[in-house]
């Protein structure tokens, strides 16, 4: 036997480490339970507190709040509400959602773009949202000029297929 742990004296001093690193975890910890800690949360703090806190987090973020747009100097863009406007989906980077958001500010004809100034453009963009910057990002104005005027076949050229 002794010449069993003299060939494998490595192997015999680890297991030797291991239980003493054992034996040192179990007589330390010594039978106690965990130590309990008190937690300080809004909910401890009582009712009052976590009402208020309720109510800023259902607030809805700045960003949600509707801004009116500046004062402008331009003659707002003249809304001709008509029954049967123009489908403004045709327009390249102009969607359902865009079309009914465009149609509650007037806009519902091709001619009603193509007549949009830079400060209209902008005056408009401020409104969209989540959508701002599609209407110079997506040429709108120049698309409805040509669609406007009825020229496909110059639309179809520099935008595509309608």
């Amino acid at each position: 036997m002794l010449q069993l742990i003299e060939a494998n004296w490595q192997l015999v001093a680890g297991a030797v480490a291991l239980l003493l690193v054992v034996a040192f975890l179990l007589l330390r910890r010594g039978g106690k339970a965990p130590e309990r800690r008190e937690f300080n949360d809004v909910l401890s703090e009582g009712a009052a507190p976590a009402q208020r806190n309720t109510a800023l987090i259902d607030t809805p973020p700045a960003a949600a709040i509707p801004v009116p747009p500046p004062p402008s100097t331009a003659p707002p863009v003249e809304a001709v509400a008509t029954a049967d406007g123009d489908d403004l989906t045709r327009i390249k980077g102009l969607g359902p959602k865009l079309k009914t958001l465009l149609a509650s500010l007037g806009v519902t004809q091709f001619a009603q773009i193509a007549a949009w100034t830079d400060e209209d453009v902008a005056r408009i963009d401020a409104q969209l949202g989540a959508f701002a910057g599609r209407p110079t990002r997506d040429n709108w104005v120049e698309q409805a000029k040509l669609l406007s005027s009825g020229d496909t076949a110059a639309y179809e050229d520099k935008f595509g297929k309608l």
